[in-house]
């Protein structure tokens, strides 16, 4: 534990240049005298730093000097590909990891890159989570991720929609995929490859068998082809709207005005239930030429409202 917090001091240093001790405490999460004798231990141990009073004091590196100690661990070359998504490290349990993965990495580049690198660090940042609604509880992403890092099999109690609600099962962890602040694990089991919300894991224990990943077998490509496949099974039907160009842009569709400055354009559907609280949340922008059952239903709410509000 000692060892790394010297290499983490020692990075710090190199790529900010002077930093008090303060400052290297509040860093190191460590008490002001801790740093102290870490710093001593860096100069019996050869490494040319030297402290200044006043002001403008604290510790720095000898100018010129670099240290190559820059080899990242396993971990830390895991937390580095997560380096967009902090938040999505820490749940990972690489949190400690990353940050010295990244102080590593900076430590390698060039002046003049590492300092573009801060520039970029301090002016974007990505915050995968949509606006509304709190982060799912995924207390076994932990042990899920251990699984597929270990490419180790693991026994699942699991919640799904339909019945039986609860279902036990034996999968193959393949991978993890974060999408919109939510996490999926896609897993091989007994009826091919599936897709389960961590969050709906009620108990998972790990088994000794460990498992290799079917023959061509990519992440990247099952994710993008579940997405086509859902997105296929979720749009059955379609709606004739005509829209104003408000409503054409919420609705990602290219305007294409009549004389009255309205599009006319086909969009595709859930349900007639999902589509009639949809285009109801668009108000005068949108108006539902067919399906008629469509129609109707939001004619009879709009009734209902003038009826509600009128009074």
């Amino acid at each position: 534990m000692r060892a790394s917090r010297l290499v983490t001091l020692l990075l710090l240093l190199q790529n900010r240049g002077r930093m008090t001790a303060q400052e290297l405490a509040e860093e190191l999460e460590v008490s002001v005298r801790t740093v102290y004798r870490d710093v001593e231990a860096l100069g019996a141990a050869g490494i040319p730093l030297y402290g200044a009073a006043g002001h403008a004091g604290g510790y720095r590196l000898v100018d010129g000097y670099r240290t190559r100690l820059t080899g990242l661990t396993a971990d830390e070359a895991q937390a580095a590909f997560l380096a967009a998504l902090p938040g999505a490290a820490a749940e990972l349990g690489l949190g400690e990891a990353l940050a010295t993965a990244q102080l590593k990495l900076r430590a390698a580049l060039p002046a003049e890159l590492r300092e573009h690198a801060g520039q970029i660090q301090e002016r974007f940042l990505l915050d995968a989570p949509g606006w509304y609604g709190d982060a799912d509880r995924t207390p076994h992403l932990a042990p899920v991720a251990a699984a597929v890092w270990a490419r180790r099999a693991v026994l699942l109690r699991y919640r799904r929609w339909r019945a039986p609600e609860e279902i036990e099962r034996r999968v193959e962890p393949y991978g993890l995929v974060l999408k919109a602040g939510r996490w999926y694990l896609v897993a091989g089991g007994p009826s091919g490859i599936r897709t389960y919300r961590i969050d709906q894991i009620l108990g998972l224990r790990p088994l000794g068998e460990q498992f290799v990943l079917p023959d061509g077998f990519d992440l990247a490509g099952y994710w993008t082809s579940h997405l086509a496949d859902f997105r296929a099974r979720l749009h059955t039907a379609e709606a004739l709207v005509r829209l104003t160009p408000e409503g054409a842009r919420r609705l990602g569709v290219t305007p294409t005005p009549t004389g009255d400055g309205w599009t006319q354009a086909r969009v595709p559907i859930e349900s007639i239930d999902h589509a009639h609280g949809e285009f109801l949340r668009m108000g005068t922008d949108v108006e539902v030429m067919a399906p008629a059952e469509l129609r109707d239903r939001i004619a009879e709410t709009a009734r209902t409202l003038v009826t509600r509000y009128g009074r």
